[in-house]
């Protein structure tokens, strides 16, 4: 009988009365190491999380799903937040501070001119998305990436029910979404020129928008992105960016800044207020203006503290030049994994962007590889899988320390592709799909 942990007790409890057992896909258990993920955690601070049962842990594996890019916790953020909390988060009244960060993401954004606030980056796409409908009084989506999980988006599975595999999350069904969708959103296949035209030019005079992730995992081609700007401002087709993953990691403001392709609408959450709620659409004048035309609004998107929070997250990030030093530490780490990986000869490809790296194991058990990685790091007092988010709080003998924790794993995962023994895994696989993680 395999030992079962505080968090797998709780998150069995909490099946029982929250459907699926937590709100996101992607902090379930089941994505990570199934029974023996720690699930729950008491404290963080920095770049280090404490479970249920006070077991410190430092954060490898995604700094609150990629939006702590400060580091838990953060004190300067912590210190404007706490006088908001005093001074009141709500009222009849609005806040100024809803102002001062308008101004702020227009002055980052120079091509930008107007700017809407939400709470979470899969609203602020649905807000992007209707603001562009409303200027184009057109229905069509051509899109590229993950966006969320509103109707708009999964509707594209109604057509082919396998049409986001590719983007994100396989295995989602489209149960819930009127058929009156049927071929509204239409996916095509990122830095892939042909696939984007088919698409554009078979639908051209129906198209609302073109939304799609400057960049995720997989380096851009700037011709792509080139392509798609001069293709929608020739047809007048709104472009949307969806920095919610990119922004403020790699770049300050976002990746679309640093590649010098602007798109006319770019969306912001996660990291924009280091984790606490807050997202931001911002665009041009003539194309946000029709958020009048149409009915766009929500109380709590009025509170007072995500203003602050992000106020004082950009603040710090620009002092302290945060993206330029998360980059230098992303560096480091792939080329240290890519060294290891040569001197033990195993087979393995770094990629991801430079403040996410990521690598591959290039074998057939590649899963059941990354499954008892996860299993050993989480022995040695990290959370730890393929991918990372690195933070302004992971400092180098934080890093050094993962990278001599992950080179003693590697060895062991040598020794058991030279043998061909089987995985000692201590339960089952990590589970790669939404179907199975539902039950």
């Amino acid at each position: 009988m395999k030992k079962i942990n505080r968090g797998e007790k709780l998150l069995r409890r909490a099946k029982k009365i929250i459907p699926g057992g937590n709100q996101l896909l992607s902090k379930r258990s089941e994505r990570f190491l199934p029974v023996l993920w720690p699930s729950y955690y008491s404290k963080a601070k920095g770049c280090s999380v404490w479970d249920t049962e006070n077991n410190k842990y430092f954060d490898f594996a995604g700094m609150g799903v990629t939006s702590c890019v400060l580091g838990y916790s953060d004190d300067d953020v912590n210190k404007g937040i706490l006088n908001a909390i005093k001074k009141g988060s709500m009222s009849t009244l609005n806040c100024t501070e809803e102002i001062d960060l308008a101004k702020k993401l227009i002055e980052i954004h120079p091509w930008s001119e107007m700017v809407r606030f939400a709470r979470s980056g899969g609203e602020a796409c649905t807000v992007a998305i209707r603001i562009a409908r409303a200027y184009s009084k057109k229905k069509l989506i051509l899109f590229c990436g993950y966006h969320g999980w509103h109707d708009w988006y999964l509707s594209s599975n109604l057509s082919n029910k396998n049409n986001l595999d590719g983007q994100l999350l396989p295995g989602l069904n489209s149960d819930g979404i009127p058929k009156g969708l049927y071929k509204t959103a239409i996916p095509f296949n990122y830095n892939d020129t042909q696939s984007f035209l088919k698409v554009f030019e078979k639908n051209k005079n129906k198209i609302a928008a073109v939304i799609m992730e400057p960049q995720r995992s997989e380096k851009p081609d700037i011709n792509f992105l080139k392509l798609i700007r001069q293709k929608t401002k020739k047809n007048n087709v709104p472009l949307i960016f969806d920095e919610i993953t990119s922004a403020f990691h790699d770049n300050y403001g976002g990746i679309h800044l640093k590649l010098k392709v602007f798109p006319d609408i770019a969306v912001f959450s996660k990291a924009l207020g280091n984790g606490t709620p807050i997202a931001a659409v911002i665009g041009k004048r003539k194309i946000m203006d029709c958020a009048q035309d149409t009915f766009i609004s929500s109380t709590m998107w009025t509170e007072r503290i995500g203003f602050i929070a992000a106020l004082e997250t950009l603040k710090k990030m620009k002092s302290k030049k945060v993206q330029n030093k998360i980059v230098k530490k992303g560096l480091y780490i792939k080329q240290k994994i890519f060294n290891i990986s040569k001197k033990l000869d195993l087979k393995i490809d770094i990629k991801g962007m430079d403040s996410m790296p990521s690598f591959s194991f290039n074998y057939k058990n590649q899963n059941e590889l990354y499954t008892f990685f996860t299993q050993e790091m989480l022995s040695l007092g990290f959370l730890a899988t393929n991918s990372m988010t690195l933070s302004y709080a992971h400092d180098k003998k934080i890093i050094n320390n993962y990278l001599n924790k992950l080179e003693k794993t590697f060895k062991k995962i040598k020794i058991l592709i030279d043998s061909k023994s089987k995985i000692p895994l201590r339960n089952a696989q990590r589970q790669t799909n939404f179907t199975r993680l539902v039950k």
